[in-house]
């Protein structure tokens, strides 16, 4: 039946691609000269590619903390990620993304599949000074990652083209409708005001609370305690990341401006400063301090001030960084290991990262930063607006985000077992799904 199914999709895709110029309308020349800002657009060619490199990252970043046995597999998960959610933001998940607005909940895709009206010589209303391709090329990356996150949570159990099917399933009734919710002018969220920088609730929020509901799902696995099969594989990841993340953050100023720097400095900083309290937390509760310890810390910063990245000064970033940092190496510490195995700790670092980071951005947005917070500044400034919408935004993407992973992780399993045999699992996924081995 797979084979089937397969063997439909690619057929479809073959036709619907080759007879393309007879449904699809390109976007016209505009009357007058569009004049993009060629500084922008230079930056912003480098701003998705530096994100698109954050995927092989992270697959050498989770690849490095599994066993011998999956690291394979783990990493294919991150690979594969760049290459069906591309086609699929390609025809479709753009549309429902940045697509005219349904309510204010998801875009209608109908305009723009296949990339219809997305041209060289128009531009998107919140980037008018680079071409239109590249700010849907850019987003491309963001959903790209999304569901790459998840992966470490049902690290080592989960069977390959299960997790396909899911991919494709969160992108379009998950990733997309936060999007737009989140991003687009005419969005729910967007409208209320609510401050996501860069995707604390887009990416990082639904990231960890897909991966929660995955670890509930598929249950433990059978031998939790594993060695690491490469730390110097992990440490490799989070260079990867942070290098990769000044095009996620920085690049999210749409444009080579002083906004960009600022976020490529409170990127840096937040870093720097998360990394630093982690190892020195692991010290004062007794612990050595170690590579893992000092690469996840990192990664925790970099998701914290991802949705405050363009509206506070480089101190708040710091402390972003910092409070962060500790708050989620206290979750993994008393997270419930025995009860729920969330393998590569997920949720603890992107889930409760992101929602640190948007509820710090209520506290310290500034308008002297970027003038797009405007009156309604940050908790400690006096005024209480915008943490009050950044807290409820963050209960309902919570509710939103956990209640239709776990549905789609119900569903998939009913289409395909999610998860994969005891003696594949004891054989290991390396060899059982790919055929493969170190």
């Amino acid at each position: 039946m797979r084979k089937i199914i397969l063997s439909v999709l690619l057929i479809t895709i073959l036709i619907l691609t080759l007879f393309s110029n007879y449904f699809i309308i390109d976007s016209p020349a505009p009357t007058e000269a569009v004049k993009f800002d060629t500084g922008d657009t230079a930056w912003m060619i480098v701003a998705t590619a530096l994100v698109l490199i954050m995927t092989p990252g992270l697959g050498f970043f989770y690849g490095g903390m599994v066993g011998k046995k999956n690291v394979i597999s783990t990493m294919l998960q991150s690979f594969m990620a760049m290459i069906i959610v591309t086609v699929l933001w390609v025809v479709i998940a753009f549309g429902l993304s940045f697509g005219p607005s349904i309510g204010g909940i998801i875009g209608n895709p109908l305009p723009n599949l296949f990339f219809q009206g997305v041209g060289t010589n128009t531009a998107w209303s919140l980037a008018p000074t680079i071409p239109f391709m590249l700010f849907a090329l850019f987003q491309a990356k963001f959903a790209i990652i999304t569901p790459a996150l998840i992966t470490g949570a049902f690290a080592e159990r989960i069977r390959f083209w299960a997790y396909l099917l899911f991919m494709v399933l969160f992108i379009l009734l998950v990733y997309t409708p936060l999007a737009h919710m989140t991003w687009h002018p005419d969005g729910v969220f967007f409208k209320m005001g609510v401050l996501d920088f860069a995707g604390g609730t887009v990416v990082h929020m639904s990231a960890g609370w897909a991966a929660l509901a995955g670890a509930i799902f598929l249950g433990k696995r059978k031998t939790q305690k594993v060695n690491p099969a490469r730390i110097t594989y992990v440490l490799l990841g989070t260079g990867l990341l942070w290098f990769g993340w000044f095009g996620f953050n920085a690049g999210s100023a749409l444009g080579s401006n002083g906004l960009a720097v600022q976020a490529l400095g409170t990127t840096t900083v937040a870093a720097a400063a998360a990394g630093m309290a982690w190892v020195f937390l692991d010290k004062i509760l007794g612990h050595k301090l170690s590579a893992m310890g000092a690469c996840i810390g990192t990664v925790v910063g970099l998701v914290a001030i991802t949705p405050a990245a363009g509206f506070v000064t480089i101190p708040h970033a710091m402390f972003i960084g910092i409070f962060a940092s500790i708050v989620s190496n206290l979750v993994v510490s008393k997270f419930p290991k025995g009860k729920i195995d969330d393998a590569l700790d997920v949720f603890a670092c992107h889930g409760v990262g992101g929602m640190v980071g948007m509820l710090l951005t209520g506290v310290f947005a500034s308008k002297s930063v970027n003038s797009v917070v405007g009156d309604n500044q940050g908790l400690i400034f006096g005024d209480a607006t915008l943490f009050l919408n950044q807290l409820t935004a963050l209960v309902i993407v919570s509710v939103f985000a956990f209640s239709a992973s776990y549905f789609l992780f119900f569903i998939v399993n009913k289409i395909t077992p999610l998860r994969v045999s005891d003696e594949k699992e004891e054989l290991g996924l390396d060899i059982s799904q790919h055929g493969e081995f170190l």
